[in-house]
Order: C-alpha cells, then sequence, then structure tokens
C-alpha cells in the first residue's frame, strides 16, 4: 500500500471510531437520560409514580432480551446494513417517545427504542471490532469506545438535567434524532457495505430461548426492585429465564447454526472479560443511581447540578481509558488493568460508604468519583477489546452481543440487588430511630441504606479484582481472525 492510500486508510478507520462512537454513546445514554426527566414527563402525561418505572424498564427489558438476535442479524446482514437499520429505528421510535400523548405510547416507544438498540450496539461494536486489526490502533480505539461507553450513563444524567431544565423533558428523546442523523451521515459514506455471512441460517430454536429467557429474567429483576425478591412473580420470572437460559445453552451444543457459538464465551480472556463486564455494571448501576438520588435528595442538588456533580468521574475515567489502556493493553494485555481498576474501584465504594447527611461534596463525595472513574477505564476500554479479540467475522456480531448482554444484565442485577439492599436497610433504620426530627431522621436512615449498598459494592468489585487476576491472561490479545473481514 502506497504512503497516500496509507494515510486515506487510516483517515478513514479514525472517522469510523467517531460515527461508532457517537452511535455507541446515543445508546449508552439513553438508559439514564430519562430518569431525570420523569418527574415532567409524570405531570404532563398523568402516570402515576408506581407506573413510572415501566418507561425505563420497557427499554431495558426489549434492549435486554433482544441483544443476541441482534448481533446474529448484524452477522447476516452485514454491519452497515445492521448499522442503518438500527439508527433510522432507534431514531423514529425517539421521536415517537418524544411526541407521546399518553403513558401507554410513551413505554411502547420505549420499549421500541430498546428493540432497534439491540440491533444497533452490537453493530457498532461488531463493526469497530472489525475496523481495528493493528495491536496499537485497536487499544487506542477501545479505549476510546470503553470512555464513551462507561461515561454514558453520566453523561445522560448531565445531558438529561440540562434539557429538562433548559427545554422539555421531551428533548430527552428527541435529542436521540439529531445523535442517529448526524451518525447515518458517516454510517453510509464510511463502513463498507458487504453482505453477511455466506449461506447463514438463524437458530429460530436458540433465537426463542435465548429472547424468553433473557425477557424473564430481566423482568424478575425489574420486578424486585418494585415488589421484593420473594414475590412470586419474581421468583417465578428468574427461575422460568434461568430454565430457558440453561436450555438455551443446551441446544447451542447441538445446533448445526448456533445463535451463539460456545467457543466465544469458553475462551478463558474472553470468557473472562465478558464477566468483568458483568460485575462492573452490576456495581457500577446500582451506585450510580444512589449516588444521583443522594445528591438530590439529601444534599439538596438541581437535576442539572446533580448531572455536573458526574463530571470528574467523566473526566478520569477518559483520561484513563484513553491514556492508560491505549498505552498499556497492546503490551500488558488486560490481566494487570482489569484487575488492577477493580481494586480502584473497590476503594471508591469504600470511600462512598462514609457519605455524611450535610453538604460536603469536595471532601465527601468528589474523591471517590475521581477513584471510580479511573478504575472504570481500566476495566471497560481491554474487557471490551478482549471480549471481542481473535473472534471470527462470522461470529463477531455473536461476541459483540454478549458483551453488551453481559453489561445490561449485570446493571439490571445490581440495581435490583442493591437497591433492595438500600431500601430494607434504610427502613430497619428508620423503624429503630427516634432521635432528631422527622427529616432528619429519615436523612439518617437512608444514608445509612446507602452505606450498606455501598458495602455489598464493594464487596462485589473485590470478588471481580480476584476473579480477573485469576481467570484473564497476560500479554497481548490475539487479534487474528480468519477469513475476509466482512464491514
Amino acid at each position: 500500500m502506497q504512503l497516500g492510500e496509507a494515510a486515506s486508510s487510516a483517515r478513514r478507520r479514525w472517522l469510523t471510531l467517531v460515527v461508532l462512537g457517537i452511535t455507541q454513546l446515543m445508546v449508552a445514554l439513553d438508559a439514564t437520560v430519562i430518569n431525570i426527566a420523569l418527574p415532567r414527563a409524570q405531570v404532563a402525561l398523568h402516570f402515576s409514580a408506581g407506573d413510572r418505572q415501566w418507561a425505563i424498564t420497557a427499554y431495558a427489558l426489549a434492549f435486554g432480551s433482544l441483544l443476541l438476535l441482534g448481533g446474529r442479524l448484524g452477522d447476516l446482514w452485514g454491519r452497515r446494513t445492521a448499522l442503518v437499520v438500527g439508527l433510522v429505528g432507534f431514531a423514529a421510535a425517539s421521536a415517537l417517545a418524544g411526541a407521546a400523548s399518553s403513558f401507554s405510547m410513551l413505554v411502547g416507544a420505549r420499549a421500541v427504542q430498546g428493540a432497534f438498540g439491540a440491533i444497533l450496539a452490537p453493530a457498532a461494536l461488531a463493526a469497530l471490532s472489525t475496523t481495528f486489526t493493528d495491536r496499537a490502533e485497536r487499544a487506542t480505539a477501545f479505549s476510546i469506545y470503553g470512555a464513551l461507553a462507561g461515561s454514558g450513563a453520566a453523561i445522560g444524567l448531565i445531558l438529561g438535567g440540562a434539557l429538562t431544565q433548559w427545554a422539555s423533558w421531551r428533548w430527552c428523546l428527541f435529542i436521540n434524532v439529531v445523535f442517529a442523523v448526524v451518525a447515518l451521515a458517516g454510517v453510509v459514506p464510511l463502513i463498507e457495505s458487504k453482505p453477511g455471512t455466506q449461506h447463514a441460517h438463524l437458530d429460530v430454536t436458540g433465537t426463542i430461548l435465548a429472547s424468553a429467557g433473557l425477557f424473564a429474567i430481566v423482568y424478575g429483576l425489574a420486578h424486585a426492585v418494585t415488589a421484593t425478591w420473594a414475590s412470586a412473580v419474581t421468583i417465578t420470572s428468574l427461575v422460568v429465564g434461568v430454565v430457558l437460559i440453561g436450555a438455551f445453552v443446551g441446544w447451542q451444543k447441538r445446533s448445526e447454526h448456533p445463535l451463539l457459538p460456545l467457543r466465544i464465551v469458553f475462551a478463558r480472556t474472553r470468557g473472562g472479560s465478558v464477566v468483568a463486564l458483568f460485575i462492573t455494571m452490576m456495581g457500577f448501576f446500582g451506585v450510580s443511581l444512589f449516588l444521583a438520588y443522594y445528591l438530590q435528595g439529601v444534599l439538596g442538588y438541581s437535576p442539572l447540578r446533580t448531572g455536573i456533580a458526574f463530571l470528574p468521574m467523566v473526566v478520569a475515567l477518559g483520561l484513563s481509558a484513553t491514556l492508560a489502556s491505549a498505552r498499556l493493553l497492546a503490551l500488558s494485555g488486560p490481566r494487570p488493568l482489569v484487575p488492577t481498576g477493580m481494586l480502584l474501584v473497590t476503594l471508591s465504594m469504600v470511600l462512598f460508604t462514609r457519605l455524611p447527611t450535610r453538604a460536603d461534596y469536595f471532601a465527601s463525595v468528589l474523591p471517590g468519583l475521581i477513584l471510580l472513574g479511573l478504575g472504570l477505564g481500566l476495566i471497560f476500554a481491554p474487557a471490551a477489546a478482549s471480549a471481542t479479540a481473535g473472534v471470527t467475522p462470522s461470529d463477531v456480531g455473536a461476541a459483540s452481543a454478549i458483551v453488551n448482554s453481559s453489561q445490561q444484565i449485570g446493571g439490571s442485577v445490581g440495581t435490583a440487588l442493591l437497591n433492595t439492599i438500600a431500601v430494607s436497610v434504610a427502613s430497619r433504620a428508620l423503624s429503630h430511630s427516634s432521635a432528631g426530627s422527622p427529616s432528619a431522621r429519615a436523612a439518617a436512615a437512608t444514608v445509612h441504606g446507602y452505606s450498606i449498598a455501598f458495602w455489598w459494592a464493594a464487596g462485589i468489585f473485590a470478588t471481580g479484582a480476584l476473579f480477573t487476576a485469576i481467570v484473564l491472561e497476560s500479554g497481548p490479545p490475539e487479534l487474528a481472525v480468519e477469513g475476509p473481514v466482512a464491514a
């Protein structure tokens, strides 16, 4: 390849990263951008506080249960087709949700958003994986992509607060149309229009088992947040989900055209990276929720100020991912980076267990946020890159779907588990408290509940540090893939 052609090819790859980064950011922030808008949406559409969670849960249910199917569709259609379909569908559903005139219309549109997000997210990660095959470039690209994936939830809080406060809650949904149009303008010329895997077939039985199993698990976890873990609906949903996923694994061993080739997750570093992402999102989603409630409910921050308060974490995460991960992953592999990141996040959780009931952001909140961002940057980029490294082009969509599924299910597990712990501990503390005013007792009980939940989160990340130190391998991840690269 001549010098001019090499420069042009490199420029095309980095422009592709920008486009895929915008796509990933849109999907990542949409999990939280609606949160701050919900109180005003509730007033406008006249739905109850008990129904409010379904505006979030509908998205998670569709997204989580259809990810494996979405990843395989990307393999069958090709990356550009999957990205175009995902972006157009996501934008249309976002516009519909923003224009909702009733609660049912809002929930239905959010579910459609999740369905198209399940096509979009694995297609974007698969396109990134097949675009960057040089070891050094791949590390840099995944560090940037990982920073966007990890900080998307916090950016969603900032954007949601700004849009809700300065425009309308509906713009928290309309903004996706802007992201999608910009991404489409780049996807069409930059992502090559190549067909998907030749002579491939869709595993219908596997699709039904996986989608139904993931739906049941996510629904059970979502139900536990508003009910209890002992609820018959919660237990039944989780049991049915586990049984269906077990049946899915058994079927994949026998299927001629498996939806998820088990060789993808049975490889030591790839499987370990997927579990690392599951553990990380299990702790992070619950923690970000508690911190948002703490800043608004206990310290009295406005929605916009709450979002801005997360900025140090976003900056630390970006620096950690783009500087440390980009430089070190290609040399050392994921083993020293991911366990170190887990330990840093564990330390941040320990700091958060000491949050006071008085406003003390710079002394009590900021140090933990910075450590949290630094740790997450060392986890997301190396784990995402290692989970898709060395995968054949015909399987890269499925591998990318597993990465997204692990994060989605991990987030649901963490939210349900940690929220249940925090609420139950706070209720017991309040019932045994008699000193001080009612508001002071309530604040103290709430912060105590958060403290215990943060201790649990610290235990989760400490376990993750030990697991990844044992399972992940040292040395640069294998990048070679067999066959032509499908775009």
